[in-house]
Order: C-alpha cells, then structure tokens, then sequence
C-alpha cells in the first residue's frame, strides 16, 4: 500500500477519494465513474481506475464488472470494531509513550488539555469542532510519542476511519467535558512514568468513546 502513500499522481488520486469517501462526499451506494473523477481532477481514467482497485482492496468501493465502482462506506459495525483494535493499540501507545515521550511532549499534552477546557467552555458557534480538533490532536502527539512509525501510522489510519463519529461524539458537552479529564489521567500517569496506568486508562478512554457512539446511535 506504501506506493500509494507517496507522491505521485495515483498516490494523490487515492488519497482524495479515500478522504472524500470518509468525509461523506461520495455517499454509500454512490457510484464512482471514472471519467467524471477523471475531469474532476485533472487527470486521466488510468490513475482514477488504480485508485478505485485500491480503496476496494480497503474495503471502502465495490467493483462490479461491467458495471462500475460503487461506495461500500463504514459501517457501524465497522465503526465498533475499529474502536476494539484502537482501545487496545491505543492503550500500547500510552504505554511506549511513557518511555519516550519528550519534555516539550508533555507541555503540548498540557496545553491542548487547557485550551480544549477553554472551548468547552466557551459559548460561541464552533465549539465542538475546536473541541474535536484539540482532541485530535492531543491523539496525534501520543502517537509521535510512542517513538513507532508503525504504530504511529496504523493509529492515524484508524483515526481517520472514524474522524466523523469522533467528531459527532463530542458535540455532547457531558461527553466532551469526561473526555478532557480521561486525557488528563492519562497524561498524569505517563507524567508519572506508570505504564500500565497510563496503558489502562488509554484503552479505557476509547471504550468510553465506543460507549458513547452507541448511546446516541451513531
């Protein structure tokens, strides 16, 4: 898949299409034609048809030949297993993070913590989408913290597959203002070099999440 990761132009093609299919441009069952995407982008029907062979081994198009490429999109059971593997690669990254994590980690940790208290608080329009922003990136440096591209580059993956229902989640002030303590707990523990707290925590903090998609049938 990493030659889909670079920057050439197929890789370009199936990064904008996967992204539009998790953002909800195309929706589920929609066809993908490839002369359309094709003049949409700029290109010709060859980088759109690699594309489309790709995001079908993800699981995210349906080929039908003779026919065409269709969305699958996520499922909700989708959604609820992605969350199980992410408690547990989650709660490893806290863990390894407790090890490598800088000084200069700690105090970004620390801040998106009081500015995402700050937008919780605030009552202006936006509120949840800064509040979502700030917990997507208090994620992203545990993940650089974890010192494993591997890791690192499997938890982005994941997060992207559920950014929506990330999003959705913490639109619920109750929700977001646990969420903001449960990444204080955990940044307390790895502060306090205790991997396995920081570890349990971790992968509490994403069941919680998964916990609260279900309650308001996400």
């Amino acid at each position: 898949m990493e030659e889909y990761r670079d920057g050439s132009l197929r890789g370009k093609v199936f990064q904008r299409l996967r992204e539009d299919i998790l953002n909800g441009v195309y929706q589920e069952h929609e066809e993908l034609r490839e002369i359309t995407i094709g003049e949409e982008l700029g290109v010709s029907r060859t980088p759109v048809r690699e594309a489309l062979r790709q995001l079908e081994l993800e699981g995210l198009v349906t080929i039908i030949p003779n026919k065409g490429a269709y969305v699958t999109g996520i499922t909700a059971k989708d959604v609820e297993d992605i969350y199980k593997i992410r408690s547990q690669l989650e709660g490893l990254c806290a863990r390894w993070a407790t090890k490598n994590i800088t000084d200069e980690q700690i105090e970004e940790l620390e801040e998106i913590i009081l500015l995402s208290e700050y937008h919780l608080h605030k009552k202006r329009n936006g509120q949840a989408e800064q509040v979502s922003e700030m917990d997507g990136k208090f994620h992203k440096i545990l993940y650089e913290a974890s010192d494993s591209r591997i890791l690192e580059h499997v938890l982005k993956d994941f997060h992207k597959y559920v950014q929506m229902a990330r999003t959705m989640s913490v639109e619920a002030p109750t929700r977001a203002q646990r969420s903001i303590e449960e990444h204080r707990e955990i940044l307390n523990a790895i502060r306090a070099k205790d991997a396995d707290l920081a570890e349990k925590l971790a992968n509490q903090h994403i069941i919680n999440v998964m916990k609260n998609l279900h309650l308001n049938e996400i």
